[in-house]
């Protein structure tokens, strides 16, 4: 069922830069899924095995914007291959090496998701209320059991408690018990990727993940008062937040190092500096310093500022056995999440993708059990090597495919009933998500990958006559960031292919 969006235009361009920072168990075997799987596998079972070994020259602009950026050949990775998989390769270079393939990893965690889930997968977030109601009071606890929705934001929950008010609830008399026990994940120190614990990238997945354990931080300058004005979402229960800031004089070429933050208490955070004038309205996401008391903080503020009270507290907690749900949420449609995943490269998203595919099979999802489904998945669905899987989302130094590999999985994603929701949810160069900026000539749909010492492309090209190719390129080098024009050139030769 569609899912009719909630959000304004403005809350949904919102979360586009927060992002930018139950089906049955799933059948283990072809013979038990559904009739249009086993269409889909016999569909691909046409797909040839690549050429081993290079084919091909890279051509000359691609090799000039190599050496400009210093990266040698076999730093570059490709494969160019018809979409529908009944010719050999038109390119093939260092394409069977495995490599790091940063958000490239997205693309088989969605394509599996659409496959083995189905393009109308929803997550359900039930409410249980446990006890009576008498005169607004609410003799008991309110349980709220996460499923690993990947879009449970604030406007979303806020809705949520409007329910819990429309069933006649303004206090409870009791606690808020929140249930995370759909994902067994261990704990991960935010810093340990990279350094930057307040990057909303960073955010650790949650069975209940409330919007990506996340705050919207607006400054509004108010030249009257000679201050900007700050408003914070979602409200935060015992959080002090400043409520104004100085403006300043100064350019707007790095405002948030001129607010000078400090979130070493995360009850009171503060900005020791300024706001720049001219920066005009800016919006701020950044990951909450204390992840692990986010949802408690964030559900209780919201309750709060609706006029809710609350006796007892917010706690963890699993709902009791028989309890029965009073309502529940449901996310937007899974071909929906995988559009922000792949347009904006959400890496939290990404990873409650992932752990949903072992939670809809074993009733709990974990990393383990997530990569035994898409090993399996693999095998039987795409074939050839099976690449290395880590959490599903690229924002891994484990995660290992070659070229190769990619290109055989777009080819039977190419072949599959879900290809026109794969499709709409990669990037359009020049246009949106991270191809907004892409100095390609030429129209095509490509997931973007980026890490320290690694760039690069996978998707679709739009080649002469309606013809569609998949292209593959990665760079694998210290200076694979300066060399991006390289993977624009490989856009603009392969849709210039008779």
């Amino acid at each position: 069922m569609q899912q009719t969006r909630t959000a304004t235009p403005h809350r949904r361009n919102v979360w586009a830069m927060v992002a930018m920072l139950s089906l049955a168990a799933v059948a283990p075997h072809l013979s038990h899924a559904r009739p249009e799987t086993r269409t889909q596998a016999a569909r691909t079972q046409a797909v040839p095995h690549h050429t081993p070994g290079d084919l091909g020259q890279l051509p000359p602009e691609v090799d000039a914007a190599l050496q400009r950026a210093k990266v040698p050949r076999d730093a570059f990775h490709v494969m160019v291959v018809e979409a529908s998989g009944h010719a050999a390769p038109r390119l093939s270079h260092q394409a069977q090496v495995p490599v790091n393939p940063a958000s490239l990893m997205k693309l088989a965690t969605t394509t599996a998701a659409l496959d083995l889930l189905g393009p109308a997968f929803v997550w359900r977030t039930p409410v249980f209320v446990d006890g009576p109601v008498r005169d607004g009071v609410l003799q008991g606890n309110i349980y709220m059991r996460g499923s690993g929705d990947p879009r449970l934001g604030v406007e979303r929950v806020w809705l949520l408690m409007r329910r819990l008010q429309g069933l006649g609830i303004q206090k409870i008399q009791g606690d808020i018990v929140l249930d995370r026990s759909a994902f067994e994940v261990p704990p991960r120190d935010a810093a340990s990727f990279d350094g930057e614990p307040l990057r909303p990238y960073n955010a650790a997945p949650d069975a209940l993940l409330l919007n990506f354990k996340s705050l919207l931080i607006q400054f509004v300058p108010d030249r009257a008062a000679n201050v900007a004005r700050v408003h914070v979402e979602p409200p935060m229960a015992g959080v002090q937040f400043p409520t104004t800031v100085p403006l300043s004089a100064g350019d707007c070429n790095d405002y948030r190092t001129s607010l000078r933050a400090d979130w070493t208490d995360a009850t009171r955070p503060r900005f020791a500096g300024n706001f720049p004038a001219v920066c005009g309205e800016k919006m701020w996401p950044i990951a909450y310093s204390a992840p692990q008391q986010f949802a408690g903080r964030a559900v209780l503020g919201m309750w709060q500022q609706l006029g809710g009270q609350l006796s007892g507290q917010v706690r963890e907690g699993t709902v009791p056995n028989g309890l029965q749900p009073a309502f529940t949420v449901d996310s937007p449609t899974l071909a929906e999440v995988i559009r922000d995943i792949n347009k904006f490269s959400n890496n939290v998203m990404a990873q409650q993708v992932f752990l949903t595919l072992s939670q809809q099979q074993r009733g709990v999802g974990s990393f383990e059990a997530s990569r035994d489904v898409m090993q399996r998945w693999w095998r039987e669905r795409v074939g050839g090597d099976v690449p290395v899987f880590d959490n599903g989302s690229g924002l891994s130094r484990e995660e290992r495919i070659s070229a190769q590999g990619l290109a055989r999985l777009l080819q039977t994603a190419w072949a599959s009933a879900s290809m026109p929701e794969l499709m709409s949810s990669l990037p359009i160069t020049g246009l949106d998500g991270t191809l907004k900026r892409s100095k390609a000539q030429f129209s095509a749909h490509l997931k973007t990958g980026s890490l320290r010492d690694v760039a690069g492309i996978a998707g679709f090209v739009d080649g002469p006559n309606g013809k569609r190719w998949v292209l593959v390129a990665v760079l694998h080098h210290a200076n694979a960031n300066a060399a991006r024009p390289a993977l624009d050139a490989m856009v603009d030769w392969v849709a210039q292919q008779p």
